[in-house]
């Protein structure tokens, strides 16, 4: 490495998961075409990388918040591109990071464009989830299995509940960086964690009606109701909790469906939705071996169906609805629409919608690495889950700012709140 080269991650190397650095290469001959690299292992031990090369300046400078990338992963002005268009080595891996506790490490580097490529500069950045003072507390009371995380401060701040829950196991990432932005969140799992069964039948409400006492009973948390956050299969679960269960004050519904999916629910020892089931025979192989599963699911609309539809009709609180307008996964724009229509029929006013036009299914906290595919775990199979990388990773920027707002603007809460700072 050549000792005058400096490569700077600005303001700090060390940041949350969901803030955006500025990247700052200098010591370069004037023009000098490099590449930079990003490299990052997940929690299974699967390697990300991306590359992008860039020009310098005539004073021999990059400034990826104002340079253009001229080759690579990406082109053009794309400030976090390095992170967002990482990929696999390995096909059909989606990039793990559940665990609050283990940071998010990113190795940048800048190489020579030709010959040897060898490296000039490097850093680390260290991409945190849980912000400083938030404390984490893992859950087993009663039935509930999940970790709650709990902001500094005197408070009250508002409470949620996040649903990260089909697939098995838990996942801690949306909940510990919804804490470090100043609400009470307490995610938890639905099986296939800790002393829960491996797999499940069907789904009880009387689990999240469980979490949704235990969430509002925690000293910081105001008296009012709970916001429910979820993200496909539980979008559908986000939604039976507001249309059957109180106190909840909003929803946010990201890419689900508007009817019960894959397993029956049952409330106080009673079925109440039966389950919307998929065709496999309407899966569409493609080249890359992952399959299209768009399709495949049968109409929730149907006579037969029916009994799986939602009553969005009857919650109380408010629905923040976001669809990604390029879900391979399935047609939730078609299902936010039937919604928002149903709502209007009932004389409803109380949700808002957003649509994403070049997302994907999985929009998730932003700056981590888009997943085109990875194995579905209802269809046993990798699928492709839609979107175009850049404006992706733009969606879910937006997204996670408007989330935010939408649970400041509809979760009473007396007191001090932390605004956001994206």
């Amino acid at each position: 490495m050549s000792s005058q080269i400096r490569l700077r991650l600005l303001p700090n190397a060390r940041c949350l998961f969901d803030e955006a650095i500025q990247l700052k290469v200098t010591g370069l001959r004037a023009k000098q075409v490099v590449s930079l690299r990003a490299r990052s292992t997940d929690e299974r031990g699967v390697v990300f990388k991306s590359w992008a090369t860039y020009m310098a300046d005539s004073n021999g400078d990059i400034d990826l918040f104002r340079d253009p990338s001229l080759s690579g992963c990406f082109v053009g002005v794309e400030p976090m591109g390095l992170l967002w268009s990482m990929k696999p080595e390995t096909l059909h891996k989606r990039f793990q990071k559940t665990h609050s506790l283990n940071p998010h490490m990113v190795k940048f580097s800048v190489h020579e464009a030709e010959g040897d490529s060898r490296m000039l500069a490097e850093a680390n950045n260290e991409r945190l989830l849980v912000g400083d003072g938030v404390i984490r507390v893992i859950v087993k009371e009663g039935n509930i299995r999940g970790v709650l995380f709990t902001p500094p401060g005197k408070g009250p701040f508002p409470a949620v509940l996040d649903l990260y829950t089909f697939g098995g196991g838990l996942s801690e990432k949306r909940a510990a960086l919804l804490a470090s932005r100043g609400f009470v969140v307490l995610t938890v799992a639905l099986y296939g964690h800790d002393d829960m069964p491996k797999n499940v039948e069907d789904i009880h409400l009387d689990y999240f009606e469980e979490a949704i006492k235990f969430l509002k009973k925690q000293d910081k948390v105001s008296s009012e109701g709970v916001g429910v956050i979820s993200v496909s299969k539980s979008g559908d679960l986000a939604l039976s909790i507001a249309s059957y269960l109180p106190g909840v004050e909003a929803t946010v519904w990201i890419n689900g469906c508007s009817a019960n999916v894959a397993l029956p629910l049952y409330y106080k020892k009673r079925q109440i939705l039966s389950a919307l089931m998929f065709d496999p025979k309407k899966l569409i192989l493609t080249e890359s071996g992952a399959y299209i599963s768009k399709y495949a699911m049968n109409d929730p609309l149907a006579e037969e169906n029916k009994g799986s539809l939602v009553p969005v009709e009857r919650a109380k609180g408010h629905f923040l609805f976001v669809a990604a307008e390029d879900d391979q996964n399935w047609d939730s724009k078609a299902y936010m629409d039937e919604m928002v229509e149903r709502l209007k029929r009932h004389g409803k006013v109380n949700f808002e919608s957003v649509s994403y036009p070049k997302a994907g299914h999985y929009l998730e906290p932003p700056y981590g690495p888009y997943c085109p595919s990875s194995v579905h775990g209802v269809v046993g199979k990798p699928v492709m889950w839609g979107g175009e990388p850049r404006s992706h990773a733009a969606a879910e920027v937006h997204l996670w700012k408007k989330i935010q707002e939408f649970f400041r603007t509809h979760l009473s809460c007396d007191g001090a709140q932390m605004k956001a700072k994206l």
